[in-house]
């Protein structure tokens, strides 16, 4: 695992629910994946605590346990991987009105069994709740948070707000919350401002070209 502490300011936070931000650390390009953003476990414990999935003394408990155990630390993070791939097709599915593949909905259902086996409903002031079993040792926690908030983001009203993000080679997925759900960019400062120079670009060249 990477010794160096990963800057928590490194992650992007535009898609409008945890389970999507986690989608959005890595450019679904059409070639290849680039602009890996958790390319460690180090920048996974740190993605997991800046969303508040976990909490500072988990995250320094959990970082001692991967110093131990770096082969387990390794395993949990191509998981990570694995996770998200499967949940990129599935929101990418859910705002295109279409059905995901279904070996993408298989391996989110097992993540899905994984999480909720450390669930348990618990009393609280004025109703029960759903809580996380504490376990300091086990390295996988982030995922069992990611998968639980996409299924109740899947199963809820907003999920028909979901959109993919229009610029190229991009991929992101967010939630229109707008007024007349009319946003088409992840973010205007990054991908719109770039389709807009990317036209203006186009119709530029075209004009020479006559």
């Amino acid at each position: 695992m990477t010794a160096s502490r990963i800057p928590a300011d490194r992650f992007d936070w535009v898609g409008g629910a945890p389970a999507l931000d986690f989608n959005n650390t890595v450019s679904w390009t059409s070639g290849a994946l680039t602009d890996e953003q958790i390319d460690s476990y180090e920048a996974l414990l740190t993605w997991a605590g800046a969303a508040q999935m976990l909490s500072p003394a988990s995250v320094t408990g959990l970082r001692r346990v991967a110093r131990r155990n770096p082969a387990a630390a390794r395993r949990v993070l191509a998981r990570a991987h694995r996770l998200r791939g499967a949940l990129h097709q599935i929101f990418w599915a859910a705002a295109m009105g279409s059905r995901p593949e279904r070996e993408a909905l298989d391996l989110f259902e097992t993540f899905l069994h994984q999480a909720a086996a450390h669930l348990r409903l618990a009393p609280s002031e004025n109703q029960w709740t759903w809580q996380w079993k504490p376990d300091g040792r086990r390295l996988d926690q982030a995922l069992w948070q990611v998968t639980w908030a996409a299924a109740e983001l899947l199963s809820s009203p907003e999920s028909a707000l979901l959109k993919v993000c229009a610029g190229e080679d991009c991929g992101w997925v967010f939630l229109d919350r707008s007024r007349n759900q009319a946003r088409r960019w992840c973010d205007m400062k990054t991908c719109g401002n770039t389709e807009k120079a990317r036209r203006h670009y186009r119709r530029v060249k075209a004009d020479a070209d006559r």
